[in-house]
């Protein structure tokens, strides 16, 4: 299929008013949406006092981290700014299956850039953070852009093989981050109940996101086996863990995980609940990865091992492949689910992000001030939500061969 058609005065009309009642629902709807966005943004503009926001901008982002050892912190988010720059250009530099490259900054690039450059301008003064951290944020978004311009500019003149080391940059760069925020290799030890905010509800989720992935591949191959053991194990595992909710299942980490492990083998709260959100989001991908193999047609399984591939070289190459592109967006819906789930911690009395705000609007002198509060916690989950939409979207649109195209 070819790339969609550009949207014109013409084309607009002829989707929002083909018919008198088109026209009246668009009507309708467009009217009450700028009702409702307009009312928004006198409240948030005119009425809200954000001073809650930029009294407790540190206390949100990392919780009691130690002031003398955030410098690490900045150092990986400089880190991810230049990954993300350079996967973004690379990718940005290879044509896609059904579409060759047109620009090396197409419209939606320029406009994803502008935004970063609006906020980098303008939230850190909104916050009041100092002139220092502001001047961060700024280098940070220089960093990443130009990082991008770079790769775009220059990614075609990388191998193939640099190219498909390019994905091994993130695990790499994730163990990294693991010896920045916690400590070790010759940095002072930062204990997990220090972290706290944005910081501890994405350690979380990134630790179960990508433990639960293998786990999910795996238990779906073991519900599908031949061996009865093997299969019912699997069953049993994934239906009881579906039928468990999962606030019932953190409970039960914290306080009989203890009583189970002999004394000191018990790992800390923070990881044991990071262990129970792996386990729970590994029985849905493994559902969601079951799909996508009862999808792939059996005579591609046949037809591998009648080239004189094993069954574990089939699986690999031929089968799974095809899997996974299937379950990818089952896949991200429910790495999207997980990241929402994280909330729950603060149940359990770890201090999340919405453990943040709890704590914060316990102060006498924040009372009242929820409604702030409770709208920067939705933007900062709906943009981390929205980044994971964006990347599975251009994934799924990069292994989509042509034929298969959108």
């Amino acid at each position: 299929m070819g790339p969609k058609p550009r949207l014109t005065p013409a084309s607009l009309r002829k989707e929002l008013f083909a018919t008198p009642l088109d026209g009246l629902v668009t009507v309708l709807l467009v009217t009450g949406l700028a009702a409702a966005g307009s009312r928004l943004l006198h409240w948030a503009l005119a009425q809200a006092d954000w001073a809650v926001i930029q009294a407790n901008s540190t206390l949100f982002a990392v919780g009691r981290y130690p002031i003398e050892q955030q410098w690490r912190l900045w150092l990986l988010v400089a880190l991810l700014a230049a990954a993300a720059g350079l996967s973004w250009g690379v990718l940005r530099s290879r044509p896609l299956p059904d579409r060759p490259i047109t620009a090396l900054w197409p419209g939606n690039d320029r406009l994803a850039t502008g935004i970063l450059v609006l906020l980098a301008s303008w939230a850190p003064a909104a916050l009041g953070l100092t002139l220092s951290i502001q001047s961060r944020w700024w280098a940070l978004t220089g960093l990443l852009v130009l990082v991008r311009w770079l790769a775009g500019r220059y990614g075609s003149r990388l191998g193939k093989t640099a190219t498909l080391a390019l994905p091994l940059v993130w695990p790499l760069l994730y163990l990294v981050g693991m010896v920045l925020i916690g400590g070790g290799l010759g940095l002072v030890t930062v204990g997990a109940n220090e972290w706290g905010g944005l910081l501890l509800t994405l350690v979380e989720a990134s630790f179960a996101i990508l433990l639960s992935a293998p786990l999910g591949v795996l238990l779906a191959l073991g519900r599908r086996s031949s061996l009865p053991l093997l299969r019912w194990g699997s069953i049993v595992y994934i239906e009881f863990i579906r039928g468990a909710p999962l606030i019932t299942l953190l409970f039960l980490g914290q306080n009989i995980l203890g009583f189970l492990l002999p004394g000191g083998m018990a790992p800390d709260r923070i990881w044991r609940a990071a262990w129970i959100l792996t386990f729970f989001s590994a029985a849905y991908l493994a559902e969601a990865v079951r799909s996508g193999l009862a999808a792939v047609p059996r005579g591609q399984l046949e037809a591998a091992r009648s080239l004189g591939l094993s069954l574990p070289q089939a699986l690999a190459q031929v089968v799974l492949p095809q899997a996974l592109r299937i379950a990818l967006p089952a896949t991200v819906g429910q790495f999207i689910s997980l990241l929402q789930d994280t909330t729950l911690l603060s149940l359990i009395g770890l201090l999340d992000l919405l453990g943040t705000a709890r704590s914060v609007m316990a102060n006498p002198l924040f009372l009242g001030k929820s409604s702030e509060v409770y709208l920067t916690l939705a933007v900062l989950f709906w943009c981390c939500c929205a980044a994971l939409g964006l990347g599975s979207r251009a994934l799924e649109r990069r292994l989509n061969p042509p034929s298969l195209g959108r």
